[in-house]
């Protein structure tokens, strides 16, 4: 009987008393949301003043983001100006270098003297192998003053050729060493006078009666502001027992290497020859 009595008064699946825990969640959002209302309601500027903090924090960091990605843009830009002026000063390099060695070649030209009135500078424009076998195209023409059978002067002073052609802006000079030209010179230390005859590249050969006396090493000079070397005996051909000796002669200035050139007026003329 007492079994069962338990069994009477025991309650299977009963639930708790109150709320749920969903139930008590959604009272207090409605709680809070009934409060933010009401406090909106009353008190509007109470919020403006809550969260301007973080409407500061979030303009700063919009500045910052913005001043960064600023910065990068700017730094592409230093970096394409920073090139240019690279640019602008390699140019500038090489203009300043090549206005220096004009400076050298003209010095060289013109040496410590005072420039002859007459003389017209001129710069080289093409020589052998690109112009025409011992000639020189010159960056000068009559507009300058240039006329056909002007003698043209290297570094020192150097007779190098004759005018032989001239047009409006350019000129060109035929070498004395040209084939087949022969002009008037003097050989050693006793001015013997002899004709040069062009071979080609600068060199020069002459014939002298071997009695003379000339060896390897002599100067040969060309008449100019006075007598000045053009060239060295370099070789002394022919037999012993012939009467005319054969001499070889190399320049004292390479035509290869000659930049500018001084024109005078000297009354000599010379035609290309045929």
């Amino acid at each position: 009987m007492q079994i069962f009595s338990s069994m009477k008064t025991t309650h299977w699946g009963r639930r708790p008393s109150g709320l749920s825990q969903g139930a008590r969640w959604s009272a207090f959002a409605l709680a809070f949301a009934f409060i933010f209302v009401l406090a909106r309601l009353l008190a509007p500027n109470v919020f403006l003043y809550a969260f301007a903090p973080m409407f500061s924090f979030g303009n700063t960091l919009s500045v910052s983001v913005d001043g960064i990605f600023a910065g990068f843009s700017d730094a592409r830009i230093l970096a394409a100006k920073s090139a240019k002026l690279e640019g602008d000063n390699a140019a500038l390099s090489l203009e300043n270098r090549t206005l220096t060695e004009k400076v050298k070649d003209l010095a060289t030209l013109l040496g410590s003297g005072s420039k002859e009135p007459a003389s017209i500078l001129a710069g080289v424009l093409a020589r052998p192998p690109v112009a025409a076998y011992d000639t020189f195209i010159l960056s000068v023409g009559t507009n300058a003053g240039v006329t056909e059978g002007m003698e043209a002067f290297g570094p020192g002073s150097v007779p190098l050729g004759v005018v032989s052609s001239v047009t409006t802006d350019f000129s060109r000079i035929t070498l004395f060493s040209a084939p087949g030209v022969s002009t008037a010179a003097w050989i050693g230390a006793s001015r013997t006078p002899v004709t040069l005859l062009g071979a080609g590249a600068g060199t020069y050969t002459v014939s002298v009666p071997r009695d003379v006396g000339i060896a390897v090493g002599d100067t040969v000079f060309l008449p100019g502001p006075g007598a000045i070397p053009v060239g060295t005996v370099v070789h002394v051909g022919g037999e012993a027992s012939d009467p005319l000796a054969t001499l070889f002669i190399h320049p004292v200035i390479n035509p290869f290497s000659i930049t500018w050139v001084s024109l005078r007026n000297v009354g000599s003329a010379l035609k290309e020859p045929s």
